[in-house]
């Protein structure tokens, strides 16, 4: 019998309080490592329904004595430095994605896991102009990026050589409840809410927009097949691209917003990108896997949420 043991790292971030939600409402016992500076906002509601680690991720000692402790036999690490304008420590970049994902690999050398899914980033890919394999050359853009890609690379040779069911996914760009406030998508639906006028770039730029219900089912599908994508990478995206004005102008149709768009009045950051796009037939091969909601779909659950939610938000503004 399967034991239904998860451990989480990154649980107080967007796609780890919504994967947790997940767990516990399908009967697992959910375990989270967590630092002490960490803020919980996210799940504080579901905190009762957690058991809560508090460590130190580079002492590989009280690594090793947690994981002996718990005995997890799925793994989803998801913790991560760099990913938002404001994370730009290099040095903290390289602590969070290599070296913590290192000691954690390591804490669980003993450990006879299920699977063990690490989450890299798309970014991995640096730009393109045809959709993004897994099997595609890596050319960073960031230091983020590079870092991630370090995490990627040393998971699969991690896999490789200790023969340990490791799977690497490459996140697109994954939106819904809980979202970071800065972020694109949130930014668009709370000012749309409130008929605030919204500042956007050229509105040529594009991303590959993929609901989080539709990314836990992927992470799930790779859960219950491990031994199918062991040691591989995994593309989880839409495999659709749509432009930042498009987004826009349909955010601004589904809330019904009086909202000024102002294109062209925000800069544009290093990794805006006019292609952006996932290749996903490897995970639809592989897994069985592919998105349920389409993006219109996704952004009304998405809207239907933040109207009931959106006080979370103005607290943290």
């Amino acid at each position: 019998m399967i034991r239904n043991t998860a451990l989480l790292t990154g649980s107080t971030g967007f796609i780890g309080a919504n994967l947790a939600r997940h767990l516990i409402k399908n009967s697992y016992k959910v375990h989270i490592l967590t630092r002490p500076e960490s803020s919980n906002w996210r799940i504080k509601d579901i905190l009762p329904h957690l058991v809560d680690h508090r460590v130190n991720f580079q002492n590989k000692k009280e690594l090793q004595g947690v994981m002996a402790e718990i005995k997890p036999n799925i793994i989803f690490h998801l913790a991560s430095y760099g990913g938002y304008p404001f994370q730009q420590n290099l040095q903290n970049m390289v602590e969070a994605n290599i070296v913590e994902t290192v000691n954690l690999l390591e804490s669980l050398k003993t450990i006879d896991y299920q699977v063990f899914i690490n989450a890299g980033s798309s970014s991995e890919y640096g730009y393109k102009t045809e959709p993004m394999k897994e099997s595609d050359a890596l050319s960073p853009n960031s230091f983020y990026a590079a870092t991630k890609a370090s995490a990627t690379y040393i998971s699969q040779v991690y896999s490789r050589m200790y023969q340990k069911p490791i799977v690497t996914v490459r996140p697109f760009s994954v939106y819904g409840p809980y979202e970071e406030p800065t972020k694109f998508i949130p930014t668009l639906i709370t000012r749309s809410l409130k008929g605030e006028d919204i500042h956007l770039t050229q509105g040529i730029e594009k991303r590959d927009f993929i609901y989080i219900d539709d990314f836990i089912d992927g992470l799930l599908a790779i859960c219950h097949s491990p031994d199918k994508v062991k040691g591989k990478v995994i593309n989880l995206g839409s495999g659709k691209q749509y432009s930042v004005k498009e987004a826009a102008d349909l955010i601004a149709s589904l809330t019904g917003s009086k909202s000024k768009l102002h294109f062209g009045t925000y800069k544009p950051r290093n990794w805006d990108t006019n292609y952006w796009v996932a290749d996903i037939s490897l995970a639809k091969r592989l897994l069985g896997w592919q998105p349920a909601n389409s993006f219109e779909e996704g952004l009304k659950k998405t809207i239907a949420w933040f109207e009931k939610n959106i006080n979370l938000y103005e607290k943290k503004n």
